[in-house]
């Protein structure tokens, strides 16, 4: 099964009925289709041939999209690039892939053999050959390179194929959103370079419209989901923490049935604020570049399960290891790991670093975590985040939970600085609905009564904000360096 095939059968099966939107440009299941074949051909006829890599760096929006599966259609690898990178980023993308070309809303060239702008891109809309465009590659080859978040160093490419981006389809229609429908509608909020765009595959075959925000925006969000009556999204939760505290969202009627999350865990006072303003509809996704998106879910029915990342996806296989890769028993803290399709290949031109991460068959996924007598997993934090204080473990993420429960708190990061008494002194930073009026000793006496000793931090500053990386996850490496500066 090729993707192309999804495409030209949703063509087949829904015909003019529409695919996608994008503020006043609507585009058909059958226009889609085409769109995709003429922009495959073009690039055929550019030059490029199959197993290529080409870099994808436009704005959310029906072009973004166009150009990812026509990519797929030509036999192409899609680079992922994300608008909100620096121009450093873009370069380095380009280069480790070794990219021969790059569609892009740039006003100056990338180094690559063949540079695509907006307006090249317009040209091939119109004028390329729209006819059947689908060149057969094994299921097993790269289809797209999604780079690692680079959270803790140099971003990585990971090779994703046409075999885990179906198992990837496949496990959010049976588990995640096995709801959606062709009345359904999907507002697509969040960047469709990263997590919102896996849910676009599912939308197609299910003939679903997708409605495509070029940027998010809280207050326009809000707008955009009560004028549209959409009924699913995907939010990451700096993003729905932002909707929270829009005024309009009190007297928006909205229809949401399914606001999935995940790329980053949640707070449980955040979850329990979002219920309360949404209803029991939030389903959780966990996964990571190496496995995206698919590692385990969590219903909207689970979520009195309070930490809870969820059981694994019907055919993913999860456990929780020791150091030395033995299983541990249920409630027992160790490294999680899961194996399925839905796995990457390999790291592109990194084949130590592949070995590292596939041991005995399993995918170590480098999050600490444990598995409860039901089966559910529990994320902890990132093994290379954990702290030691005093000769004691700390995990930032329960830290950093106890501080955005109180009120007025929106984001939090806990990182540990060099300490010669303590070995990791304990510090956050947070940023606060109102800096003027906010009690910061109130804060810290809020801690101590809500932590262990050698949990709570012995300082906590307040910022304006906190560093993010493109896909709105908070980076305490950041966070720690900007510490460290000061």
């Amino acid at each position: 099964m090729q993707i192309s095939t999804l495409i030209s059968r949703s063509a087949r099966y829904f015909k003019d009925q529409i695919c996608l939107t994008e503020g006043s440009r609507d585009v058909s299941f059958n226009e889609f289709d085409r769109l995709t074949n003429a922009v495959g051909n073009a690039l055929i006829a550019s030059g490029l041939e199959p197993g290529d890599r080409v870099g994808v760096l436009l704005p959310n929006s029906i072009d973004c999209l166009v150009a990812y599966y026509a990519l797929a259609k030509a036999g192409l690898v899609r680079v992922g690039m994300n608008t909100r990178e620096t121009v450093a980023n873009h370069h380095y993308k380009l280069e480790d892939s070794g990219a021969r070309a790059a569609i892009h809303c740039e006003s100056s060239s990338f180094p690559v053999e063949i540079n695509i702008n907006e307006a090249d891109f317009a040209s091939m809309l119109t004028h390329a050959d729209d006819s059947c465009c689908s060149i057969d590659r094994s299921l097993d080859a790269p289809l797209r390179l999604g780079y690692t978040g680079g959270t803790t160093g140099q971003a990585k490419a990971v090779t994703l194929t046409t075999r885990g981006e179906l198992a990837e389809m496949s496990a959010f229609l049976m588990d995640l959103v096995p709801d959606l429908e062709p009345q359904s509608s999907f507002l697509h909020a969040a960047p469709i370079a990263h997590a919102s765009g896996a849910f676009f595959l599912p939308a197609l075959v299910r003939g679903v419209r997708s409605i495509v925000m070029k940027k998010f925006d809280p207050g326009a969000f809000i707008l955009l989901a009560e004028e549209s009556q959409a009924t699913h999204t995907f939010l990451v939760p700096t993003m729905l923490a932002m909707i929270l505290e829009e005024p309009s969202l009190e007297d928006a009627k909205l229809a949401f049935k399914k606001i999935s999350y995940g790329a980053s865990p949640i707070a449980p006072s955040l979850l329990e604020r979002s219920e309360k303003q949404f209803g029991r509809i939030f389903a959780q996704c966990y996964g990571q570049a190496e496995s995206p998106m698919v590692i385990t879910f969590l219903a909207p029915e689970d979520h009195d399960r309070v930490g809870a990342c969820g059981r694994p996806f019907s055919f993913v296989d999860c456990a929780v290891f020791d150091e030395n890769d033995l299983p541990l028993g249920d409630g027992e803290i160790g490294e999680i790991v899961c194996r399925g399709p839905q796995t990457m290949a390999y790291y592109w031109n990194r084949a130590e670093a592949t070995k590292k991460v596939f041991r005995n068959g399993w995918l170590h996924t480098g999050d600490l975590g444990y598995r409860d007598e039901d089966g559910f997993y529990y994320l902890v934090d990132r093994k290379n985040d954990m702290l030691i204080s005093g000769g004691y473990n700390v995990y930032p993420r329960e830290v950093e939970d106890v501080l955005m429960a109180y009120d007025g708190v929106l984001e939090a990061a806990v990182v540990g600085l060099p300490d010669e008494k303590w070995g990791d002194r304990i510090h956050a930073a947070v940023a606060v609905r109102d800096p003027e009026a906010f009690d910061l000793e109130a804060l810290l006496s809020y801690a101590k009564a809500n932590l262990a000793n050698y949990k709570k931090p012995k300082s906590i500053e307040v910022w304006e904000d906190l560093p993010k990386s493109a896909a709105n996850k908070i980076l305490r490496r950041l966070v720690k360096q900007r510490l460290m500066e000061s």
